[in-house]
């Protein structure tokens, strides 16, 4: 028996993002339910057939998902919550869980479930939400549907599910539930129904089934352990099953190796990549009785492998253990990639020879598999990875000496302030004369079909860039005339000119090249297209300055300069892996402080240098988020501290969890730090509270992945309980996020809302020290 090739999941949206037309379409009342699940079978039986095309004998299925994997997981479990029992279409009930369902004629207003990242990914998913003795039924109907779909194609599938531990770990309790309240606790409760799901997929012939525990890569309570020792031990002695790959992906095993090999599964998956030091004790550890699945092509980034090191591995993995109990795989699945590289034609040939996409990673992972059992391989995927790895170890393209010349002259004094906070604040309120509870929002308002179109249509050619400078001026005059309107007390000028919050700074810096097709889903149909950041950077001219300064003369109200973070542009890339990524980051943060500067200089009274990453990028485990956090934080402060005490420094951040890392943000010292809340109905508040946390705060009211309009009572509401742990003199009001995937219609009246709502609060604390000023929208 030979070495198997394996992929653990494949990208769901299509190399032109098909999925997300046809998601939109029918989210947009445009087309028929049908037609949106037969663009999703095509995609899948393209991905199917290209994956046995290639040579894969353990082809994932059950890894495609209409918005989220771990949403179908808590489907599959009969984990809905009741208040969406009422829709009886699935599909419906299945959407308004991610989005939420607004419709005032049925009387409907459902809101979405959390999201969340994904590890330590771009990635979100949607936080599956338990009641404490949650009764659990299985609900195969679209695992056994794609299985059958694959056999048609003569493919004999490998079911991808998320672990029961995992889910557990990943969900969360509603929020009436008793504060404590373990989701471990139902470990008994959920387990009988994978049992019955194995059993079913054993009788339908199923010989392998990918049992997905990510979570086996953190640090574990007792309990998590325990956990994992009764859960993966009795789905394991299962008379009636298919053989468990039990994979891990992410980073290394370390303490929880014991509970993985000790699981009783027929195979385990390492993730060689993150952790390539793990194959020892992995090999020193495995039973016998174990197949050893080895993670050796990067599934997290675009570089090419050297497959002549990953191949050192596998040939010390077949010598231990011998060819029949070795597969070769990503290092997890390939959702995080791009499609296929065969469909960029821009690139420039050199540069496009450094790089594999998904597809090209499945020959990567063909490529080694053939080659385990030979010493010397000669084969032309070995010689073309030698070329390109060589071509880009000596490339100059990679380094600039100009910049490695400044970096040198960077000492700690440009990363502090001038003034502590508390006088800052003071110079602020001097300056900008703000009300209490101050509304704002992120940045970015609706990108239309007509922004869309003028964009496209300059960039091909038939619109020239005069006629598309005017119509992005006319955009941005009719935003600052909505928000003067709608009463918003500090603007922003819309950023109709920006195609993504990275892509737009990446394709102004030296360093970075892009991609025609590149996309990788965030969230939902929501795709982005990540810079490839090759070389040093900098900043060959201003930035932003022309449109902040151009918004900032049609109005007398403050207007926000909008600026993406070091560390964000740094972790929505795909990062160059041949220098340290904190390196990389200062060099980002370096560039971002002279359009910081040249922002002040303008005359802009209010900086966002927004870093919605920065809690996605801690490593997994905490031993190794020290050094992380002080160079995540000290090019924030970088970037920022350049500026003088009038000027006020804002930053954003989103759907993360932050009360293990709040005195690092503390660090950060932006005078403002606006964060996701409504939600988590303001849970990430509590932890602020508790740290006291000592500069202002925006918790957002909104919820901008939805497409519902939240009532004013509601923001009241959510102001309300941020007043009960926060003094209102702290607080600021906004959405989540920034509104560029919304309608101007829910954008108005949601924004409204909050306007209104803010008002509202101001009545009921009149007397505050911060007072509005004379004419102000309040």
């Amino acid at each position: 028996m030979t070495v198997i090739a394996a992929s653990l999941g494949h990208p769901r949206m299509g190399s032109t993002r098909e999925l997300k037309k046809a998601l939109e379409s029918y989210w947009g009342g445009k087309s028929t339910s049908s037609e949106l699940l037969a663009t999703a079978s095509s995609l899948r039986r393209q991905h199917w057939t290209t994956m046995k095309d290639k040579g894969l004998e353990h082809i994932p299925c059950n890894d495609f998902s209409l918005y989220d994997h771990v949403l179908d997981m808590a489907v599959c479990l009969g984990v809905i919550p009741e208040r969406y029992q009422s829709l009886r279409d699935p599909l419906e009930r299945y959407f308004a869980m991610a989005r939420g369902r607004q419709d005032r004629q049925q009387g409907l207003d459902l809101a979405a479930l959390e999201m969340t990242k994904w590890f330590d990914t771009n990635y979100h998913y949607i936080v599956p939400e338990l009641e404490v003795g949650q009764r659990f039924h299985l609900d195969a109907s679209k695992l056994l549907a794609e299985l059958e779909e694959a056999r048609a194609l003569r493919v004999d599938p490998r079911p991808v599910l998320l672990g029961p531990v995992s889910f557990l770990l990943l969900s969360k309790h509603a929020p009436h539930a008793p504060q404590g309240a373990s989701t471990l606790a139902l470990l008994d409760a959920v387990l009988p129904v994978y049992e019955q799901l194995l059993a079913v997929l054993a009788e339908r012939g199923v010989a392998w089934v990918q049992l997905d525990e990510p979570c086996l890569t953190l640090d574990l309570t007792p309990a998590a352990r325990s956990a994992y020792q009764q859960g993966l031990q009795r789905l394991s002695q299962l008379r009636n099953r298919p053989r468990l790959l039990l994979a891990t992906y992410f980073g290394e095993l370390g303490a929880n190796l014991s509970l993985a090999t000790g699981s009783g599964c027929d195979a385990l998956h390492v993730d060689l990549v993150r952790a390539p030091s793990q194959l020892d004790d992995t090999l020193k550890a495995l039973p016998t009785s174990m197949r050893l699945s080895v993670g050796l092509v990067d599934g997290r980034n675009v570089w090419r492998t050297d497959l002549d090191a990953a191949h050192q591995q596998v040939r010390r993995a077949v010598r231990e253990l011998g060819s029949d109990r070795v597969f070769i795989a990503p290092s997890c699945s390939l959702l995080h990639v791009p499609e296929d590289l065969d469909s960029e034609s821009k690139l420039e040939p050199e540069l496009k020879s450094w790089l594999a996409f998904a597809s090209q990673k499945l020959d990567e992972v063909r490529a080694l598999a053939s080659a385990a059992e030979q010493d010397s391989p000669t084969a032309a995927a070995f010689t073309s990875a030698r070329a390109a790895i060589a071509s880009r170890r000596a490339s100059p393209r990679t380094r600039n000496p100009a910049v490695r010349a400044r970096m040198l002259t960077v000492d700690e004094s440009m990363s502090r302030r001038g003034a502590p906070f508390q006088e800052r604040a003071r110079r602020h309120q001097e300056r900008l004369r703000l009300p209490v509870l101050p509304t704002t929002t992120i940045g970015s308002f609706p990108q239309t079909g007509d922004v869309r179109g003028a964009r496209a249509a300059w960039r091909a050619g038939r619109l020239s860039s005069a006629e598309y400078d005017a119509f992005l001026k006319e955009e941005t005059r009719r935003c600052i005339e909505k928000q003067e309107a709608m009463g918003l007390d500090v603007l922003v000028h819309g950023e109709f000119e920006r195609n993504d919050m990275v892509e737009y700074f990446g394709e102004q810096l030296d360093g970075f090249v892009f991609t025609e097709n590149g996309w990788v889903q965030s969230y939902g149909s929501r795709c982005v297209k990540p810079p490839l950041l090759y070389g040093d950077v900098a900043r060959p001219r201003p930035m932003t300055v022309g449109w902040a300064t151009y918004a900032q003369s049609l109005t007398s109200r403050p207007m926000k300069g909008m600026l993406t973070g070091p560390v964000t542009i740094l972790q929505w890339s795909f990062v160059r892996d041949d220098q340290p990524r904190g390196e990389t980051c200062r060099q980002i943060a370096l560039a971002l402080r002279d359009e910081v500067q040249d922002l002040e200089a303008a005359g802009i009274s209010i900086i966002q240098v927004d870093e919605p990453a920065i809690r996605e990028g801690l490593p997994l485990r905490r031993q190794d988020w020290k050094d992380y956090l002080r160079w995540a934080v000290d090019a924030f402060k970088l970037a920022t501290s350049g500026v003088q005490d009038e000027t006020q420094i804002h930053t954003h951040m989103c759907y993360s969890e932050f009360g293990d890392i709040l005195e690092d943000i503390a660090r950060m010292d932006a005078d403002v730090l606006s964060i996701e809340t409504s939600r988590s109905k303001l849970e990430l508040l509590v932890d602020f509270a508790r740290f006291q946390y000592p500069n202002e705060i925006g918790p957002g009211v909104y919820d901008i992945h939805s497409p519902r309009v939240p009532s004013q009572e509601e923001m009241v509401g959510l102001l309300e309980r941020a007043r009960s742990v926060l003094p209102a003199s702290q607080l600021w009001v906004n959405p989540d996020c920034g509104l560029k995937t919304r309608g101007w219609p829910e954008v108005e009246a949601a924004l409204t809302h909050m306007v209104e709502a803010a008002r509202v609060m101001r009545e009921r604390l009149a007397g505050l020290p911060r007072l509005a000023s004379p004419g102000s929208p309040s």
